[in-house]
């Protein structure tokens, strides 16, 4: 089997031992994983609303998983896509309710302005990166606690309403769609889930189908060589992190202006960012495995539901299975390793 092939089992081969693991920890826990894996299955494709939920699900997780992709496609590590997601919410959230205009003008403007909240907010570890070298690693991690603290802040003194929110968006900066929910029994499924697969096509040609993308990848690859091939790295850093952002604001938007068509105060982090990073993992920073990397981990956070009703599983457990089958990723090389083994053996007979 040739490296690149092999590269594409790992995920697979991970998702097994997650499931097998899952498996066991059920058994202990005195439930039948028969059972449990039946009523998660059921949880996912039982119901039309179930299968709408679940690709509802998927939305946020597509566009963190390629904001940590296309920076980690360029050398970057963006661990701050929960913030940079939380200020594309709120400043997408915030142009449909202050704005009023047509729905071709309207919604465009709203889905931007969470694009450019989440860009400013890769924009600036991506210029410390650039020009005085700090850990972009470090910087993102802070400005996750500066997003909620200061969308909080702004929410409470400017844009509270009832209980802990703003008001409801116009309908003219809607995602909301009547064809969408009648045909997935009524679910929150909305358009945003076709922005998001445009958003795979778009992270796939922007880095391997431009010169822009070349020269990202490039400094990703290799600062050195770049720079002594006459590319600008900083310039590269800095647009690589702003385009990160801007990915995962649209995740926000997607959230303000389709999932719940406001923003609210956040007690703790949304996790979708987070979770993005393990999207991201599993399908090894690729536009179609993060695809369906964000349909599994969307799925085994809808069937949970279902595992607890029908099998009496606690819920955790879906989180569980999602830790496991990222430890088995991370662990590829252990993986490698024992396949390495049983062929040496195999031909040794």
């Amino acid at each position: 089997m040739t490296s690149r092939m092999f590269g594409l089992f790992i995920p697979l081969i991970a998702i097994g031992f997650g499931f097998f693991a899952g498996a066991i920890i059920m058994l202990f826990s005195g439930n039948n994983p028969m059972t449990g894996y039946v009523a998660l299955v059921q949880g996912v494709f039982g119901d039309l609303y179930y299968f709408g939920e679940t690709l509802q699900q998927m939305i946020p997780l597509i566009f963190s998983g390629i904001a940590v992709a296309f920076a980690f496609r360029t050398g970057l590590l963006n661990i701050g896509v929960e913030g940079q997601l939380i200020v594309g919410w709120f400043a997408a959230v915030i142009v449909g309710i202050t704005i009023e205009a047509p729905m071709i003008i309207h919604l465009p403007l709203a889905i931007l302005g969470g694009a450019m909240a989440g860009a400013l907010w890769g924009f600036v570890p991506g210029l410390l990166k650039a020009r005085l070298q700090v850990h972009e690693v470090i910087v993102t991690i802070m400005m996750n606690y500066i997003a909620m603290h200061i969308v909080n802040a702004l929410i409470r003194a400017y844009f509270q309403e009832s209980g802990q929110r703003t008001a409801f968006i116009h309908d003219s900066a809607s995602l909301a769609s009547e064809f969408l929910a009648e045909i997935t029994n009524f679910s929150r499924l909305h358009w945003g889930f076709v922005l998001a697969v445009l958003a795979c096509v778009l992270m796939w040609f922007l880095l391997w189908k431009t010169k822009s993308g070349f020269e990202l990848r490039s400094v990703g690859y290799n600062r050195q060589a770049s720079a002594y091939s006459g590319m600008n790295v900083k310039t590269n850093i800095i647009m690589s992190m702003s385009i990160s952002g801007a990915f995962a604001g649209v995740g926000g938007a997607m959230l303000g202006l389709g999932t719940f068509e406001y923003a609210e105060i956040l007690s703790s982090f949304t996790d979708y960012g987070f979770d993005g990073i393990a999207v991201a993992l599993l399908g090894a920073s690729n536009a179609i495995g993060i695809f369906f990397s964000a349909f599994l981990f969307g799925g085994l956070q809808q069937g949970a539901n279902n595992m607890q009703g029908q099998a009496n599983v606690a819920p955790e457990l879906a989180d569980i299975i999602i830790a496991l089958i990222i430890f088995f990723v991370a662990s590829s090389y252990l993986i490698r390793w024992i396949y390495s083994r049983l062929q040496s053996k195999k031909e040794g007979k």
